[in-house]
């Protein structure tokens, strides 16, 4: 008899790029980060309800600052499962691993409902461009080789692939092709998640989907050719993971949030 539990899929939420800081009145480009995750989670909450799974991708806090850190692990108590961060190019690091360990969310590699979920580190430090060390391409191709018969979803800050826009050409995975060499030698990875552009996207290479996801703060505009902002709400992206293999996912806004968004400024 297959039970209930067995029978519906493994719901994930994917938050990425909060952009936190120590400040609470902290805003960027004159949105209060803060209250914009606030109002992306209770979106979540109303819509789609309690997740198994928080994957949060990077720019958890924009001044790196471990009180910022300690604020997103708090805002994430209203759900009752766990989560995992992973580091972005305003992130610091190390005090990103040091909370996020205070909350049991460093971890690299997640293996529940049938998929394995795995997270990469493509910070470098002091740098907004990522690259993934030769540790982390390593630590990727050992976790695909120990599970090659589970759906897999890999996870990392920077775009590994052009996304049609002129200046965040410069500053996505610096090497991507050391990157899909590792992947494209694994037929169970289903898809490859990612933060960083603060908007919606979705490609497929080879039978993979490429999917990025809307900042819980600003948003960046698409196919923008130099640094632009437009007014969409925070949002976030909703996983349902069969363990098949099949997936559904979809990004939903926080669409009555209000703000007033700085347009007219030439970065962040």
């Amino acid at each position: 008899m297959t039970t209930k539990d067995e029978a519906r899929p493994f719901r994930v939420l994917q938050l990425t790029d909060p952009h936190l800081m120590a400040n609470a009145d902290g805003e960027l480009l004159g949105v209060n980060t803060r209250e914009s995750l606030s109002a992306v989670i209770d979106e979540v909450l109303k819509v789609h309800g309690q997740p198994d799974l928080i994957l949060a991708t990077g720019d958890l806090a924009q001044d790196g600052s471990e009180e910022a850190y300690r604020v997103f692990g708090e805002s994430l108590r209203v759900f009752a499962c766990g989560s995992a961060w992973l580091a972005g190019n305003h992130d610091s690091a190390e005090a990103l691993r040091s909370v996020a360990a205070e909350y049991q969310a460093d971890r690299r590699t997640i293996v529940e409902g049938g998929w394995q979920c795995i997270l990469l580190d493509s910070s470098v430090p002091g740098k907004v461009y990522g690259e993934l060390s030769q540790a982390e391409l390593d630590f990727l191709e050992a976790a695909l080789a120990e599970h090659p018969d589970l759906p897999t979803m890999v996870t990392l800050h920077h775009h590994p692939v052009n996304i049609g826009s002129d200046w965040m050409e410069q500053i996505g995975l610096r090497n991507r092709e050391a990157f899909w060499e590792v992947v494209d030698r694994y037929p169970q990875v289903k898809m490859v998640l990612w933060g960083h552009i603060h908007q919606e996207h979705a490609l497929d290479r080879n039978g993979v989907s490429l999917l990025a996801t809307p900042s819980t703060c600003i948003q960046f505009t698409s196919g923008s050719s130099r640094f632009s902002v437009e007014p969409l709400s925070p949002g976030y992206r909703w996983f349902e993971l069969m363990a098949s293999g099949d997936f559904k996912t979809e990004v939903r806004r926080a669409e009555d949030f209000e703000f007033e968004l700085d347009q007219n400024s030439s970065g962040y």
